[in-house]
């Protein structure tokens, strides 16, 4: 096992950690109070050629892989931006770069993975409905097949960046569920327009993560090109977890950069801070333990994300390996941003020191992509051998 990363990946850390330093706290501080989305940062992301890191050269990529991703999406969320630099990766170069470059037509990539790779479109994915939740085969969308492509109904909640976006990966049945014999079969993904009739979408008022806006979604009689299914007809739903196991190793770098980063700012503040006498309060060991644990828990989340990238990346199964680090990385996240909140009192809760942003954002993603209780229901069955009672 070598765990030394090459001069290569180590220029584009030291070139995501610049980017990450330029658009700091105190850019973040500021469009999260006007729910703004990060648009100047992503751009630089873009210009900087990390947003297509593992996409194909010949669209505009590097050509490299996850390892690399995850490497750089910690180093940016460790500038000030936190766990929602995890998302924008997510939204672009996971649901519209992996799949399209993995299942997309020869079309399709020539069209928008160019465009992908420059900033100049955005997209989003909706699968989440209000009455499947994480239960994904159990989604009711539907298009129906028709002489000149499909007509789409239905309704998707919880999607993120639907504002911003140009183009939206949609997961739909293609055959309801008493067409198939078994129940994975007859899932679909297609790639379509934001702004198309029969598409509308309201915001949801939620607590964190403002710069990236969730909606639900109505499809009445959308209409879709055949031209627009991305992958397999009716044989989506295994190619679908390529796009949500790598959604997870991307999740869980922006968790390790926002672990990083509170960590860091609740140590400066300690160090400097003196209540009782002439010793920081960094010195209490009351103090020092759960931050102390919280580093230790970050420092394994990091490991097991890097197992699951280079798995990923040798053509190898990564499942368990991405989703083992995305359930502590979370929990790592969101430790360390109470403990730093904790540690600083009440200046923790003020918005000045970021440390508030960072633990309302972290707190999601106990629940998103996947919630802890599906993660562990899949370690326990999976990894341990127990019997399925869900």
């Amino acid at each position: 096992m070598d765990f030394e990363i090459s001069e290569e990946q180590q220029m584009m850390v030291d070139t995501a950690r610049k980017v990450g330093e330029k658009f700091g706290r105190d850019y973040w501080r500021e469009i999260d109070a006007k729910h703004e989305s990060p648009t100047a940062f992503w751009k630089e992301v873009c210009n900087q050629g990390l947003a297509a890191v593992a996409l194909p050269e010949e669209y505009g990529g590097a050509d490299l892989g996850m390892t690399e991703m995850a490497l750089i999406i910690e180093a940016l969320s460790a500038g000030g931006g936190g766990a929602t630099v995890g998302q924008l990766f997510m939204l672009n170069p996971i649901f519209g770069g992996i799949s399209l470059a993995k299942y997309g037509t020869e079309a399709q990539k020539q069209e928008m993975l160019p465009k992908l790779a420059t900033g100049d479109l955005q997209f989003a994915m909706a699968l989440t409905e209000p009455n499947a939740g994480t239960n994904t085969l159990n989604i009711s969308t539907f298009a129906q097949e028709t002489p000149e492509g499909f007509v789409l109904n239905g309704e998707k909640t919880w999607i993120t960046a639907v504002p911003a976006a140009t183009k939206m990966l949609v997961i739909a049945r293609t055959k309801k569920l008493e067409e198939v014999k078994r129940r994975t079969e007859g899932l679909t993904m297609f790639m379509i327009d934001v702004e198309r009739d029969g598409l509308t979408h309201q915001l949801i008022d939620k607590c964190g993560t403002w710069t990236q806006p969730s909606s639900t979604v109505w499809f009445e009689n959308v209409k879709v090109r055949k031209d627009e299914v991305v992958g397999t007809l009716h044989g989506g739903f295994k190619e679908l977890f390529d796009v949500l196991n790598t959604e997870r190793i991307v999740t869980t770098s922006g968790l390790l950069g926002t672990a990083d980063l509170a960590e860091r700012i609740a140590v400066e503040y300690a160090n400097e801070r003196k209540v009782f006498g002439d010793r920081p309060i960094s010195s209490y060991q009351g103090l020092q333990f759960p931050l102390a644990e919280g580093h230790a828990t970050t420092q394994c989340a990091k490991l097991m994300n890097l197992k699951a990238a280079w798995l990923c990346d040798n053509g190898k199964q990564y499942g368990t390996e991405s989703n083992l680090a995305k359930v502590v990385a979370a929990q790592a996240a969101f430790h360390a941003c109470d403990r730093a909140m904790q540690t600083m009192g009440g200046m923790g809760y003020a918005k000045e020191f970021d440390v508030e942003r960072l633990w309302r954002d972290a707190r999601l993603f106990k629940i998103a992509p996947v919630s802890e209780e599906m993660v562990f229901n899949y370690i326990a069955t999976v990894c341990l051998g127990m019997p399925k009672g869900y």
